[in-house]
């Protein structure tokens, strides 16, 4: 099984741009698709962004033209680029695998236990 380890979130004010890191372990991370999640306060948590395996990606509409996913396989690493950042963005972000057909509306996290996530915040 895969475990996954977000880092890199912050404060950061309107405007600005952030890099948020998910550290994998496991020999199967270069054939899994992955996805970045958020989960606003108080809101249910989202998909925003996922990346196959091949490197074709996927982008929420709330997010597309700000937020790049990437990753690098043999980091076993994904990172998610956030510019042009809003006050909306804040939340918790978390990684996990996704499977399904490759659209936002109908990948599906693969595992039902999350990280601790990584907060960033957006001041206005």
């Amino acid at each position: 099984q895969v475990q996954l380890v977000e880092s890199g979130g912050g404060l950061v004010q309107s405007g600005g741009s952030l890099r948020v890191s998910c550290a994998a372990s496991g020999s199967t991370f270069s054939i899994n698709a992955l996805g970045w999640y958020r989960q606003p306060p108080g809101k249910q948590r989202e998909l925003v962004a996922a990346i196959a395996s091949g490197g074709s990606t996927v982008y929420a509409d709330s997010v597309k033209g700000r937020f790049t996913i990437s990753r690098d396989n043999a980091k076993s690493t994904v990172y998610l680029q956030m510019n042009s950042l809003k006050p909306e963005d804040t939340a918790v972000y978390y990684c996990n695998v996704v499977s399904g057909p490759f659209t936002i509306a109908t990948l599906r996290a693969d595992f039902g236990s999350w990280g601790q996530g990584t907060q960033v915040t957006v001041s206005s």
